[in-house]
């Protein structure tokens, strides 16, 4: 009889494996594998070496649960997750839904040949005691947290063993897998790139914000996973929650659920107020990487605060650490259509100016994510792009998440497909209505079907710059594949009208900077044969990037405007800073107004735009010959623009593979009108390639300003 086989110890060969699987930008200190594709353990038996025919190795993974809530204040609708998982834990158990009817708990034993259809393991060489063994999941399974196990059992006697722990994800390298993309650029860009750029500012000057999305920086695909398994779909099933993470399209509508905190404990807390003390400014973070972290160590507990590319940048964070080809999308002059009419109604006072309280309202700019996949679920001709949007606008199926809606179901208004398809195809196709309140109380109506969904953009694939997406969204404007679109989503849209009449253009000047002057112009044309007298209504106001208005900065009122026929007047209007710069929102925005009346026909012409008020530039030096594991400096400076000092002046910088994690620098005292502050940082890159340095820099007038340096850091000698 031969004795029983023990196994000394296991060797889950990391670096290697990790490095395989592109997942080797996220350290060495756990087993991070790609489902389709086979990984590689090594077994070191003691006293004998494994011998086919006599013994019988039977592998077992099993899902492995880490609840990360805070005991005090548990998460709804369980008030015993601690309870339960120190249960578990204590049984030796790998999660509370390891079962085989789910997929979450598989058997399967050595064979000669790897499957490609199930879990399967395959001797891959033998060297005396020490057996290499590959393992492969198949191109469907559970992402997630895995236990693994071996079952060595001789002549009727066995013993188990507990190997380690692994985590699984999606593979889009794997041809068989959901999401798999064709194109090695594009997955490089959306999945394994930590860092890019995400747009904002408004149509008419698009301007982009380094972002440090750092999905393989220290612990944060364990920190994705524990998102998982916070979720509520989880907390109140288990087992069926677990089953369904194959599907990248569960995944990540879950993730659009729980990026925001408003059904659960999710990471972030939206805030739109400029009334951030009691937290962070969303302008202030530069990365997702800090957010995952303070979330972890808060037990649950949201971070404040985020606004809609916050919340974007996070899910993208999120999705490409698990493994989903993912991008963030801004959609400029975007509608938040609250009734699902399609039409978002704008009200004015007598005196043209936009009234407060309107729930609907037209975003300069928001930000959601692209998430590739395919849609087994729905009719053929829906896979690849997904939008998803985790900013809490509305409910879907009664909770705050958005998606993911097809992009291309989104272009032919497919409304009635899983999921929001409607809420997104408003985003980019809603009419604007402009009710102006006349003097007998009426209201007279203006109707635009060409203000929404502009300049939709995403960072370009291996570059910083931008690429228009809007014709994967929308067809050609007054095209007959537009009508046809409307016609079936049962859009009535109202077309521009002919080039007669009256019409009204807003221009602006160079030197839109903060802290200085700046004039703006109401361009008036009179397209008919006869001479128009009008009343001219123009004015500015700070204003939010959601639509949210401050005070006035600027506005005429003429009340007597001549327009000879077939003639152009040109009316200025000039921006103080002493009127604008104690009331300018941390967006840098100033919304801009001009109604025309015709005093004869009645005919009113409105224009509107959207300014942004440029922040100065941030300087980045970098000091040093830039190389893996060795030091290097970068010397950042700002001048202050404005007349008046900036106080409490820090600068942030973060990078991932650079700066483990982020380095705050405060300025010893203020920076003086026209004064340039500087400071120095010191940093030891940990990764080769084409890094990012991002950086911010706050202080009491001069808020979330952004820069940033491409550093490419030259491999370890070999």
């Amino acid at each position: 009889m031969a004795e029983d086989l023990q196994l000394r110890t296991c060797d889950l060969e990391v670096e290697r494996n990790n490095q395989e699987h592109r997942t080797a930008e996220a350290g060495s200190q756990e087993l991070i594998v790609r489902r389709g594709q086979p990984f590689t353990v090594t077994l070191h038996f003691a006293g004998r070496e494994y011998e086919e025919g006599v013994d019988r190795l039977t592998f077992t993974k099993s899902t492995s649960w880490r609840a990360i809530c805070d005991e005090k204040e548990p998460a709804h609708p369980t008030a015993q997750t601690s309870a339960l998982q120190m249960w578990w834990e204590e049984a030796g158990l790998g999660g509370p839904c390891p079962i085989e009817a789910s997929g979450t708990r598989s058997p399967f034993p050595l064979s000669r040949s790897l499957e490609e259809a199930s879990w399967s393991a395959a001797v891959e060489s033998q060297s005396g005691a020490s057996l290499s063994v590959s393992i492969a999941a198949p191109p469907n399974a559970r992402i997630g947290r895995y236990r693994l196990t071996l079952e060595a059992s001789t002549d009727h006697q066995g013993s188990s063993f507990h190997l380690g722990e692994f985590l699984l994800l999606f593979n889009p390298w794997c041809p068989a897998d959901s999401v798999f993309l064709e194109s090695e650029a594009e997955r490089t860009e959306y999945v394994l790139t930590q860092h890019g750029q995400i747009f904002q500012g408004s149509k008419d000057y698009i301007y982009p914000t380094p972002w440090n999305f750092g999905q393989f920086e220290d612990g944060i695909v364990g920190i994705c996973l524990q998102l998982l398994d916070n979720n509520p779909k989880f907390l109140r099933n288990q087992d069926k929650d677990c089953s369904r993470r194959n599907s990248p399209v569960y995944v990540s509508r879950v993730v659009s659920a729980m990026v925001n905190c408003n059904d659960d404990r999710g990471v972030l807390l939206g805030r739109w107020d400029n009334q951030y003390d009691d937290g962070v400014s969303p302008l202030a973070w530069s990365g997702s990487v800090d957010i995952l972290q303070r979330w972890q160590q808060y037990g649950c507990q949201p971070v404040r605060y985020g606004q809609c590319w916050v919340f974007a940048a996070v899910a993208c964070t999120v999705l490409r650490a698990l493994g989903i080809p993912t991008r963030v999308v801004t959609n400029y002059n975007s509608a938040h259509d609250t009734n699902g009419n399609l039409v978002i109604e704008q009200y004015l006072d007598e005196n043209g100016k936009l009234q407060q309280g309107n729930r609907e309202l037209i975003w300069n700019f928001h930000c959601w994510v692209e998430g590739w996949m395919s849609r087994p679920d729905l009719p053929a001709g829906y896979d690849g792009w997904q939008a998803l949007d985790p900013t809490p606008q509305e409910k879907s199926e009664g909770v705050y998440c958005c998606g993911p809606s097809p992009v291309k179901a989104i272009k032919e208004g497919d409304l009635k497909l899983k999921y929001d398809v409607r809420f997104v195809f408003a985003e980019v196709n809603a009419d604007v209505a402009y009710l102006m309140l006349q003097s007998d109380m009426s209201r007279k109506k203006t109707t635009y079907s060409t203000v929404v969904g502009k300049n939709i953009s995403t960072k370009s694939v291996g570059r910083d710059a931008k690429e228009d997406i809007t014709h994967n969204y929308k067809y050609q404007e007054d095209s007959e594949e537009e009508r046809e679109v409307f016609a079936k989503a049962k859009h009535q849209k109202s077309y521009a009208p002919s080039e007669e009449g009256l019409k009204i253009k807003i221009k602006v000047s160079e030197g839109m900077n903060n802290g200085c002057d700046f004039d703006i112009f109401a361009v008036l044309h009179n397209n008919t044969a006869s001479e128009r007298l009008c009343r001219l209504m123009f004015g500015a106001r700070t204003a939010s990037y959601n639509g949210t208005l401050g005070p006035e900065c600027g506005c005429k009122d003429l009340l007597n405007v001549g327009l000879e026929p077939y003639a152009e007047k040109v009316v200025p209007l000039r921006i103080l800073y002493e009127k604008y710069g104690s009331c300018l929102m941390q967006d840098n925005m100033i919304k801009v107004m001009a109604l025309l009346t015709d005093y004869e026909t009645k005919e009113m012409v409105l224009s509107e735009r959207n300014i942004y008020v440029k922040n100065p530039d941030i300087k980045v030096r970098i000091l040093g010959e830039p190389a893996q594991k060795r030091k290097l400096v970068a010397e950042l400076s700002l001048t202050n623009p404005l007349p008046s000092p900036l106080s409490g002046c820090v600068f942030t910088v973060e990078g991932a593979g650079l700066t483990a994690g982020q380095q705050v620098k405060e300025l010893d005292g203020p920076i003086g009108p026209g004064e340039e502050g500087k400071v120095r940082v010191d940093f030891v890159p940990r990764q080769s390639g084409l890094r990012k340095l991002v950086v911010d820099f706050e202080s009491d007038r001069l808020k979330g300003v952004k820069g940033y340096r491409n550093v490419i850091i030259a491999p370890l000698p070999k």
